[in-house]
């Protein structure tokens, strides 16, 4: 069973691109929760995804309550920099699903609160107020592909 990078209310279609090619050259599956900041139909999603899209596993949501409900007894783990413990405090397991925010709200704090436990954070400094969505994905991905001494074909 690969990874899954759930977005919730991305906003920036060349970040959802980017992610989605990630996401292909990984086998990490891509869920993209409503709404969305822009069309599917983007040439700027398309093009940043280039023509990997074929090789994407996709799948739409009009809200993450569906996601979970789809995904019973998955884990779950929530990036923010609203919180305390870092991504590597953490040890990732197949299919483990990592989820993000949109790129200028992030995830909501309710949906924080109600999950502290798998809450995890990129430590950076302050002199920014956070990294950019797709680097972000890329960066917890390989985290976990690394820890599962990197299962790829």
């Amino acid at each position: 069973m690969p990874f899954h990078i759930v977005l919730v209310n991305p906003e920036i279609p060349a970040n959802t691109g980017n992610i989605a090619r990630t996401c292909a050259a990984t086998g990490t599956h891509l869920h993209l929760v409503r709404p969305l900041g822009f069309s599917t139909d983007d040439k700027v999603l398309k093009r940043a995804g280039l023509d990997y899209w074929h090789s994407v596993h996709i799948t739409y949501y009009d809200s993450f309550e569906e996601v979970k409900e789809a995904h019973a007894g998955a884990r779950f783990f929530f990036a923010s920099t609203r919180v305390t413990k870092r991504y590597t405090d953490f040890a990732f397991r197949d299919g483990d699903f990592f989820v993000f925010g949109g790129e200028t709200k992030g995830l909501p704090q309710e949906m924080l609160d109600a999950h502290l436990d798998t809450c995890m954070r990129i430590p950076m400094t302050d002199k920014v107020r956070s990294l950019n969505l797709a680097n972000s994905a890329a960066i917890v991905v390989f985290e976990a592909l690394r820890q599962n001494d990197f299962p790829l074909s």
